[in-house]
């Protein structure tokens, strides 16, 4: 499955969580042909997966106990979600499927990052 591949490239992702920031250009849209945006969104979503750990790193730390073990449930069943949502594009009939999927990752994996990282917000 194409989705596999992106996700495989995700988890990867998660091995080398940086705290380096995603440069502005990262919310530009990928072009070119399917096989250069599928590759353009891969890196995108490795970029918000470190973003995304870190944030969820920080979360568990700042968080209590009781607190702490539900954020653990929330996202082993957040990343069920994402996968299952995105798996849905990625079945699509054309190339373009390949494509949607990508985007799905990229767009449910930032929205993900940026909800944790407001969570800490004061």
């Amino acid at each position: 499955m194409r989705l596999t591949v992106i996700t495989a490239v995700v988890l990867i992702g998660t091995a080398a969580v940086s705290r380096a920031a995603v440069p502005a250009a990262a919310d530009t849209a990928c072009d070119g042909n399917t096989y250069q945006i599928v590759e353009c969104l891969k890196a995108k979503i490795a970029q918000w997966d470190k973003q995304l750990n870190v944030a969820y790193q920080a979360a568990l730390k700042a968080a209590e106990p009781k607190q702490a073990d539900q954020l653990r449930k929330a996202q082993r069943l957040w990343v069920k979600y994402r996968d299952a949502n995105c798996l849905y594009y990625d079945l699509g009939a054309g190339t373009y499927a390949r494509i949607q999927a990508g985007y799905c990752m990229l767009n449910t994996t930032k929205s993900r990052a940026q909800e944790l990282k407001q969570a800490l917000e004061p």
